[in-house]
């Protein structure tokens, strides 16, 4: 009895220790697919490939990473495919703002980010409001009053009807009286192609896709889109507030969350992969070049940002007069 005794408990450790070195072993087996809601070069689709650069460049992983876009109702065709793929452990999201402010506010975006595995946020990308070079617009408050004297003749391009750049147009309109249509394009490329073909009069958009514009003195800055200024936009251009319109700001956070009951050791491992990638010098000249702001929140405390995002959103539509659903 005794010495079956101490067989059972050896094999009890040899099996704990098997599985304890099995998950730190985990690592993709396939494909890893990785699902943003934009367009090609759009801010989520650009964001999406520049992780997966640093993590090629880097040689961080033996895994393919590969992009796939799943356009459609902003993020619900995203969100919602992601959700169909529970318990895949080869397949990640991209997220932005509109995947919480599609949520509380569309009936078919049935899929939360909170419902989701939270893997990392990376970044908050701040936003300027931009014109052409030309324009005869020289601040924010040039283009708000000529908004309120002639209604819906000013247009703004932009991408999803409640992504970062809209609903910064609802919450200026409901806090001004003015009164502009907002253009949808589903790609980053052609919204520029919009405003300098004098399409459109305005648009929104983070830094890491109008810099080369900016710098080149194609496109003119009439606000920075953030709480605080950004050292890398230009230091004369105020932010939305300095500009006279104390207005909750719509943050823009990127990040990878990964389907419903992804296993516990593929998580990890993800988690592990996007905090190496967000120390590398890759990554630091990605920021650089790209104006944007590391800021990596990952595992339980990613999942109590987003609560706090949705709470914020939440409160940021109300005050915009759109009704909520959730």
């Amino acid at each position: 009895m005794m010495l079956l005794k101490k067989g059972m408990s050896a094999l009890f450790a040899l099996c704990a220790t098997f599985g304890v070195a099995h998950a730190e072993d985990w690592k993709p087996r396939h494909v890893v697919n990785v699902i943003v809601h934009t367009g090609p070069g759009a801010g989520a689709d650009a964001f999406a490939r520049a992780v997966i650069n640093v993590i090629e460049q880097e040689k961080l992983s033996t895994a393919r990473f590969v992009v796939v876009n799943k356009t459609g109702g902003g993020s619900t065709n995203a969100i919602n495919y992601l959700a169909s793929k529970e318990g895949d452990d080869n397949t990640l999201g991209v997220y932005a703002s509109n995947w919480t402010t599609d949520y509380l506010v569309q009936k078919d975006a049935t899929t939360s980010l909170q419902s989701l595995t939270p893997i990392a946020n990376m970044i908050f990308e701040p936003a300027l409001i931009m014109v052409r070079a030309d324009s005869k617009f020289k601040s924010l408050k040039d283009f708000i009053d000529a908004a309120k004297a002639e209604p819906n003749k000013l247009k703004q391009a932009g991408g999803t009807p409640l992504g970062r750049d809209a609903m910064l147009r609802h919450i200026l309109v409901a806090s001004t009286g003015a009164q502009w249509p907002l253009v949808s394009f589903p790609s980053g490329g052609e919204r520029l192609s919009a405003i300098l073909g004098g399409h459109v009069d305005t648009l929104v958009m983070d830094g890491s896709e109008v810099g080369d514009f900016l710098s080149s003195g194609k496109l003119r800055a009439l606000a920075q889109v953030s709480d605080e200024k950004v050292p890398t936009f230009p230091a004369d251009v105020p932010t939305v507030r300095e500009a006279g319109y104390d207005i909750r700001i719509p943050l823009q956070p990127r990040g990878i969350v990964a389907p419903p009951k992804m296993s516990p050791e593929a998580a990890d491992y993800y988690r592990k992969l996007f905090a190496k990638a967000v120390e590398t010098p890759a990554w630091k000249k990605y920021v650089e070049d790209t104006r944007v702001q590391t800021n990596f929140i990952a595992g339980d405390d990613l999942a109590s940002f987003f609560g706090t995002v949705a709470d914020n959103t939440r409160a940021a539509l109300k005050s915009a007069d759109i009704p909520v659903l959730r």
